[in-house]
């Protein structure tokens, strides 16, 4: 007899809806099998039949982390490209390479962890090269096309399962982990959570990651705002992953939990479902999980709340049904298609910034290219191996051909001289094995990639060996050998030319030149210490540093001035590492240009007028374009990077990126990196009010546009705009009409113009495009703090159609009925401290560990909170504070008097320990602006007002 076929389990039963299939499962998993789910490296179920899985993997610009991969653009650089159908192309692209790395690796994994979506507020971010945009509009709208294309068409199973980071409000690297981000509600709602919300709610994301600051005070790993927020804007189960080591940090570092056990429970009852912490290592996790337990912190309920979420994405993914799953069979990797779309992609995303008719180029042109970054094509920390590489030389030798272009890169080339007159030198390599690149092996942490022992170290003689130096900024350097390796530091502390480019967690490659006596000591940055000549080679030590004396053999200038005569024209490429001096863990302190890439791009231009400057960057410069007749920005460009460059140079294709942020003159124009207030302190080209380098959304073609009448009408409870654009030039080529809008009379500060759609367009000679918008009146709407919601105020607002956020060329005014303000009941309703309209010298902070904020003045100030339109109806004669602290509450009317004060007769046992202070004053009636004066180091939650 044939035995009987088991019974399909109801969770393996692809008839049944995923809610019930992950309710059949949960049932069958013990206590214990559903806390070790919890960590990043899930183990597998093996009586139940479910595989190991592991959250997160890295898809920025192309799959990280796992060896050679097609890389496209940095993010910002595909945020330049202001296109939504290309940047759906790139993630389809992206998801389809990890199906197909994922056959053949299983460390590849499909949840991954992209795109980042915080804005681009502040140039200083070390980490700017990884958001789209400073505005949110067109941040969440190349976040969405890129989610689509990770998660794919299909109506149930995605291909992919992106988790968009780091939630909230997170532009810092310094002290990222323990530095708060005060953001006021106006600001929380119309700028840091919009960028999140228009993606998660069109269906295209898995979840988020929390980042590592803290906001008002909270660490963002237990913020309110994943339950208030985040999982009321979808109907799916959000999944929110840790970041790495965060868990830890909220007792290590933040030090905002005693243990660990009350930590891991709040960080998971807060939303967080799976923790990325020590590695591969779950123990830990498991342990405070399992600890919690015991101390009544966390109930089974709340650990299935988060196995439920991370099931939810696996069955997504199609892992319970292998026979349905679409994607099961995808194969598309570094095909013709990617390596295509890499190259267009990196085409748009160039940004013409100046141009004085000298280009494009003529096809007979002499080319010089010089500047440091004129012959790499640079990775940055969440970029794959590159399977192809083309730098701008290669790409301008493969245009206009080897015998018209001339090289110079710029460097310095030295000598290192020993206090005993030997000469540092880079043994042969020869005999060592063969090495690829860093990273090319995959890891599924980089940052634990060790440096290259086999390698004989550096040893010092009378012969010596010329290396090329590079001042990247702020006197940090790197010293290159002549077959291309630089000088990098092992874990044994000797120095060895021995990696491709700078790069790891902790970057080994770079030195500094420090003054001492007659020469220099040479400190190397990773480690510290300085390098000390011994008789078994060079290494790093932390006594008898060797004085060291610097002789130039050829200056870089020199170079690039003896090239640049000679050409016809000279393209200067200059920028960033994207490992050095501005990247994760580091911020910039300046938006100058490193002084040697200076002084090269200005020997070229005194040796040519006719120079062309090329930036190369993960952020913005402020460069003096004066005397210069062409400037172009681009991001790092990822494998197809000097093709692109060499062929909008050429003409080949019309520049027609545009800047997704605004680039300011200097750095007198930024407001401190830690000032979350962009409302409060006038940032982004949002309500920025002087005058910018090159403003938001500029870019500019070989061709020229012409703007018809822009029309706007509210039909059928929305705004119908449209204008025409028609191509005026010579050439085909794309342009970018945006369109803005401003509340002509607000009673509140609103944006001087705010983004409300664009669209990037195709046209050849003489050709027209009729563009259309329809646009919800919401588009219009602010969020009111008196009301605790959003309204669209009355009156008039202007819509403006242009080529940039500054180059408007058609208007139009409508009228909108809105909903008129209200004062603020306070009677009724009171103040919340945080619901301020003006504030002078305060920081929001967090009212309590799980919710809610309160209002304390900065350190030694007084602070001051303005709350306009108060209505005390037929009078008020007390004045009651919630405060925990100690120190006195001012109570007065606009500029008036102080009617009450309110004083703490001693400090309150906690900063969540809240006491009600009461005072008398004289009647208050009718609608009044109200000011609120802090003295002393107390927290005032909220305010009432009585009879």
């Amino acid at each position: 007899m044939t035995a009987p076929t088991p019974p399909t389990l109801p969770f393996r039963d692809t008839a049944l809806p995923f809610a019930k299939r992950i309710d059949d499962l949960l049932s069958r998993l013990t206590l214990d099998e559903k806390t070790r789910l919890l960590h990043q490296f899930a183990p597998a179920v093996e009586r139940l039949g479910i595989a190991a899985f592991r959250t997160g993997q890295e898809a920025l610009h192309g799959v990280a982390w796992m060896g050679p991969a097609t890389v496209f653009p940095q993010a910002v650089g595909l945020g330049a490209t202001w296109n939504e159908e290309l940047a759906r192309r790139v993630g389809e692209a992206v998801s389809r390479e990890a199906r197909a790395m994922r056959a053949r690796d299983e460390r590849v994994g499909l949840n991954v962890w992209a795109p980042t979506v915080n804005l681009l507020r502040h140039p200083l971010w070390g980490r700017n090269e990884e958001g789209y945009s400073e505005d949110p509009k067109l941040t969440s709208a190349i976040a969405t096309a890129y989610t689509h294309g990770l998660r794919g068409d299909h109506p149930v199973y995605w291909r992919t399962a992106p988790v968009l980071k780091h939630w909230l409000a997170h532009n810092n690297e310094t002290d990222r982990d323990t530095s708060s981000s005060s953001v006021r509600p106006r600001v929380l709602h119309e700028y840091d959570l919009r960028a999140f919300r228009e993606t998660v709610e069109a269906g295209t994301v898995a979840g988020v990651m929390p980042a590592y600051n803290l906001v008002n005070g909270r660490p963002n790993h237990v913020s309110p705002y994943l339950r208030e927020q985040l999982r009321s804007w979808s109907e799916e189960e959000l999944l929110v992953c840790s970041d790495a080591g965060a868990p830890s940090n909220l007792v290590d570092s933040e030090h905002y939990f005693d243990t660990h056990e009350e930590a891991t429970a709040a960080a998971l009852r807060a939303g967080v479902d799976s923790f990325t912490d020590h590695g591969t290592d779950s123990s830990k996790i498991i342990g405070r999980v399992e600890g919690a337990l015991e101390r009544g912190l966390l109930t089974e309920a709340d650990i299935d709340a988060a196995v439920r979420r991370q099931l939810s994405v696996r069955f997504r993914l199609g892992e319970f049904d292998p026979g349905a799953d679409p994607y099961a069979g995808e194969q598309a990797f570094d095909t013709p298609e990617h390596r295509a779309l890499a190259l267009e992609a990196a085409e748009q995303a160039v940004v013409l910034l100046k141009n004085d008719s000298l280009l494009p180029l003529a096809p007979d042109t002499r080319v010089a290219v010089v500047g440091l970054l004129a012959d790499e094509c640079k990775l940055d920390w969440y970029s794959g191996s590159l399977i192809h590489r083309s730098t701008p030389l290669e790409g301008l030798y493969e245009r206009f051909g080897a015998d018209r272009v001339e090289f110079a890169e710029g460097v310095d080339r030295v000598l290192l001289k020993t206090s005993a007159g030997a000469f540092l030198h880079v043994p042969p390599a020869s005999g060592a094995p063969d090495e690829e690149a860093r990273g090319a092996e995959g890891a599924l942490d980089p940052a634990l990639l060790a440096g290259r022992t086999d390698l004989p170290p550096l040893t010092a003689g009378q012969a010596g060996t010329e290396l090329a130096l590079v001042d990247w900024g702020a006197g940090v350097l790197t010293l290159r050998a002549p077959d291309g390796r630089y000088l990098s530091v092992a874990e044994d502390g000797y120095v060895r030319a021995s990696a491709d480019q700078p790069g790891g967690w902790i970057v080994q490659e770079t030195f500094r030149l420090e003054p001492h006596g007659d020469g220099h000591l040479l400190r190397h940055v990773g480690t510290g210490r300085h390098v000390q000549v011994a008789a078994d080679g060079v290494k790093v030590a932390e006594e008898d540093a060797e004085v060291f004396e610097l002789v130039v053999v050829e200056r870089g200038v020199d170079a690039v001035t003896r090239a640049a005569a000679r050409a016809d024209v000279v393209v200067v490429v200059a920028g960033n590492d994207p490992h050095i001096n501005g990247r994760e863990t580091e911020d910039r302190t300046t938006l100058r240009l490193p002084a040697q890439q200076e002084a090269l791009l200005g020997a070229a231009r005194a040796a040519n007028p006719d120079t062309v400057l090329a930036l190369v960057s993960a952020y913005p410069y402020a460069v003096d374009p004066a005397g210069l007749p062409a400037v172009l920005w681009t991001a790092h460009g990822g494998q197809a990077a000097g093709t692109a460059l060499a062929r909008v140079l050429a003409g080949d294709v019309s520049p027609a990126g545009r800047l997704p942020q605004t680039w300011y003159a200097g750095d007198a124009d930024l407001p401190d990196l830690l000032d979350y207030d962009v409302i409060g302190s006038r940032q982004t080209y949002l309500y920025f009010e002087g005058t910018p380098l090159f403003p938001f959304g500029h870019g500019l073609s070989y061709a020229s546009f012409s703007y018809g009448e822009l029309t706007a009408q509210v039909v059928d409870g929305a705004v119908r705009a449209g204008f025409t654009v028609t191509n005026t030039g010579a050439v085909t080529a794309d342009e970018v009409p945006q369109l803005y809008a401003r509340a002509v009379d607000p009673s509140v500060p609103r944006p001087r113009r705010e983004l409300l759609a664009h669209r990037r367009v195709t046209l050849a000679p003489g050709e027209t495009a009729e563009l259309s918008f329809v646009l919800p009146l919401s588009a219009f709407a602010f969020h009111d703090v008196a009301a605790g919601r959003w309204r669209v105020e009355p009156g008039a607002y202007e819509l403006l159609a242009g080529a940039s956020s500054e180059d408007v060329r058609v208007r139009a005014t409508l009228t909108l009925e809105g909903e008129p303000a209200l004062p603020r009941p306070v009677l009724e309703r009171g103040l919340d401290a945080a619901d301020f309209d003006e504030e002078s010298a305060t920081v929001i902070v967090d009212r309590t560990r799980t919710a809610g904020d309160s209002v304390t003045a900065v350190a030694d100030k007084d602070g001051e909170l303005l709350f306009r339109h108060c209505d005390f109806g037929t009078g008020m004669t007390q004045v009651t504070v919630e405060v925990s602290g100690e120190g006195t509450v001012e109570f007065s009317l606009a500029d008036g008097p102080v009617l009450a004060s309110l004083s703490t007769p001693a400090p309150t046992p906690g900063p969540y320990d809240y006491t009600t202070l009461r005072a008398s004053c004289a009647v208050v009636d009718g609608v009044h602006d109200v000011r609120l004066r802090l003295r002393g180091p107390l927290r005032l939650a909220r305010a009432g007002f009585s009879g």
